[in-house]
């Protein structure tokens, strides 16, 4: 096994000790990419290891703008767009933008920071994804980010790949304070998948009765 494999597998197996060890031995192997092309700060990131991403940072691993965002480290990510403020409206490798990292992992504050600095709220990720802030924070079950995001004008029935809007997430979620938010919001209840699911079909296949009983209602 390559030291670069045994890295990102500690990373995964949020192995302190040897995460740490190999990173000591070798410390290029911060800027190692793993078989999808993620580098360990984000490879954490997408893994939803907070503690193992802050002790990569803690190791000296390099924090781009994206990763910063990934990570919900505004210590990083406040001078990079003092210096560059069109980081705005870039995309990252993966083709999101900051405040769709932001929206996908849940850091309210920081994607409050953003939109108030003038990002665009409805600005959906590169294809085949191609969703937006509001269906990555819905997707992740974020709420409180969600109403943050329709607050600031975010299309409620804005589609991404698979026909999904953020109710049908929601219904898919079991998230019942997010579907009465978004209904509230003017979102579509008759929004399908491109297979044809409903919100109440999502809602069924999770067994949120809840949700069941409130779309049934209808």
């Amino acid at each position: 096994m390559s030291d670069s494999t045994a890295l990102f597998q500690a990373i995964q197996a949020a192995d302190v000790a040897t995460v740490t060890d190999l990173i000591e031995a070798r410390p290029d192997l911060l800027t190692a990419q793993s078989p999808s092309g993620l580098s360990p700060l984000l490879f954490a990131a997408y893994d939803r290891q907070p503690q193992m991403a802050a002790l990569l940072i803690e190791l000296g691993a390099p924090v781009s703008p994206f990763e910063a965002a990934a990570c919900g480290s505004e210590h990083h990510l406040r001078p990079a767009l003092d210096a560059d403020p069109a980081l705005l409206h870039a995309f990252s490798p993966d083709g999101f933008t900051l405040l769709g990292l932001c929206a996908f992992f849940g850091y309210l504050e920081l994607a409050r920071n953003l939109l108030e600095r003038g990002a665009a709220v409805d600005v959906p990720s590169r294809p085949p994804m191609s969703v937006t802030p509001l269906g990555s924070a819905a997707a992740g079950n974020h709420t409180a980010l969600c109403a943050l995001l329709l607050d600031a004008g975010a299309d409620p029935n804005a589609r991404q790949q698979g026909g999904f809007t953020p109710l049908l997430s929601a219904a898919q979620n079991g998230n019942l304070e997010l579907l009465d938010l978004l209904t509230a919001r003017a979102a579509d209840p008759a929004a399908q998948t491109d297979d044809g699911r409903s919100a109440l079909d999502l809602a069924r296949e999770g067994s949120h009765s809840l949700l069941i009983d409130r779309l049934t209602a209808r």
